[in-house]
């Protein structure tokens, strides 16, 4: 331990971080132990860099020039061609080439929900967890297609014990555990704003934030994911958060267009889904010299978001819903070098309680006073060598639950949920009750192990209508 210690001090001090030890002395073994374990962590030469560009000399980054909408694949394509791509990414799926990857490391704070977010009840009659849904969506495809698909789940430092006891729980809702493949997201030390030290929550805990959803492509190099995949002769990665229970985890369209389709390098591929008004909070669908980018609604400029077509359309209308296919061979390529990651850091501004580094007493600011790091997944899009985005229906596959009430609540996501399944079950003939302006009078709910679209349904004894304020769970 004396050794070691004096190995992290000196390369503290050669990064002007030596405070970070200035309570060692105070410290028991195990504390000290993992204190220093989390110091080992961090990559200095990196930090330094983060360090000089957004804190000492940050750049106020300006929007790209030249903004465009990005093309994309409309919903309503011609059948033949949907026919077309479906039977090549169903191919790619019977040939075991496709894994599953949910960013599942939020906790259900937000909602009222004392767990991980994956953990919580999602569907209107049943109740069903987030995590339950897309393992039957897994069970059903693996069916379907006669083959093993492997689901890699990012998790967090705080949820990771508590999402693994709570899939052992249930018993990996019958999916073979050895095809489970978990690891917790990195992390970046919280710095402060002024001097870009590193901040201590206490003396013996270094202050750390989530690396962002975009830490995910590098948690999957770190965590050995990305070997596993080659092992498995796995080509292909279905992305797609936790808090949306109506992500399609395996669309073979989706899995067509972004392996086959003439306008992909089968890098990386998204799916969108038209923005309902202009200031809708998701982000937006760019073209900017070539490439295609997302622009955050925050940023994106208030003349631009309310520009409509000669059809009355937005022009800007393709939201982001976080839905995207990586091509394992570009997740390889952007984590090559692990001191230089392939995508940007930003910048965000946040209150951080800490240690006085002075005083060793707890400080409680009350105005923003550290700068988080964080990555995005959609800054990929640019790095692609090329990249395509297909249009979805928001019905059929965004219902997020973000808040504990009015948009994007589990109260909206129940509506929307029921109002796919009504739609499903009305195209199989059967009698929907609505009221006067089209909303469905009950609570439906079909299991992916039931059906994946609508015409799985066909061999499904089903009513010859739904009652009024019924509850109904197929």
């Amino acid at each position: 331990m004396p050794d070691r210690l004096t190995k992290i001090r000196s390369r503290l001090e050669a990064h002007n971080q030596a405070h970070v030890l200035s309570w060692a002395d105070e410290l028991n073994a195990d504390q000290l132990q993992q204190l220093l374990d989390q110091i080992e962590q961090i990559d200095f030469e990196a930090l330094d860099e983060l360090i000089d560009q957004h804190i000492h000399h940050p750049d106020g980054s300006d929007l790209p020039s030249e903004l465009e909408p990005a093309p994309y694949f409309p919903e309503d394509m011609p059948e033949d061609e949907m026919a077309r791509y479906r039977a090549e990414g169903g191919q790619l799926l019977r040939d075991g080439k496709v894994a599953a990857f949910t960013v599942a490391g939020g906790q259900g704070t937000r909602l009222g929900w004392n767990g991980p977010k994956g953990t919580y009840p999602a569907t209107p009659v049943t109740g069903k967890p987030l995590f339950r849904i897309f393992a039957e969506q897994i069970l059903a495809s693996q069916h379907k297609y006669g083959v093993t698909i492997p689901w890699y789940i990012m998790t967090s430092p705080i949820n990771d014990a508590d999402t693994r006891a709570f899939f052992l729980d249930n018993n990996c809702f019958g999916l073979d555990r050895k095809n489970i493949f978990m690891f917790p997201q990195g992390v970046m030390p919280s710095l402060d704003a002024e001097t870009g030290r590193i901040l201590l929550s206490a003396k013996h805990e270094i202050a750390m934030n989530p690396d962002g959803h975009g830490g995910s492509i590098k948690a999957l190099r770190e965590s050995g994911a990305i070997e596993d995949m080659a092992a498995r002769g796995i080509e292909h990665i279905s992305y797609f958060q936790v808090d949306n229970p109506l992500a399609k985890v395996i669309d073979p369209l989706f899995l067509g267009l972004h392996a086959t389709a003439a306008e992909s390098s089968g890098e990386m591929s998204s799916k969108m889904v038209a923005k309902a008004y202009p200031e809708e909070k998701v982000g937006v669908f760019c073209r900017s010299e070539g490439k295609t980018i997302v622009v955050e609604y925050s940023d994106l400029p208030e003349d631009l978001a309310q520009q409509t077509t000669d059809e009355g359309k937005l022009r800007f209308i393709a939201g982001n819903i976080a839905i995207h296919l990586f091509g394992v061979s570009f997740v390889e390529r952007l984590t090559a070098d692990r001191h230089h990651f392939g995508l940007p850091y930003h910048r965000a501004l946040k209150k951080v309680a800490h240690i006085d580094p002075e005083t060793g007493e707890q400080v409680e600011p009350d105005q923003p006073n550290a700068v988080k790091l964080e990555t995005f997944v959609f800054d990929a899009l640019p790095l692609a060598k090329q990249s395509l985005v297909l249009e979805t229906s928001r019905v059929e596959e965004f219902a997020p639950i973000k808040n504990a009430t009015g948009v994007d609540s589990a109260a909206s996501s129940h509506e929307i949920q029921t109002e796919r399944h009504a739609r499903w079950l009305a195209a199989c003939g059967l009698d929907v009750p609505r009221d006067d302006e089209g909303k469905v009078l009950a609570r439906i709910e079909i299991s992916p192990l039931t059906a994946l679209m609508p015409q799985d349904l066909q061999n499904v004894d089903l009513p010859t209508a739904i009652e009024p304020n019924a509850e109904m769970a197929f």
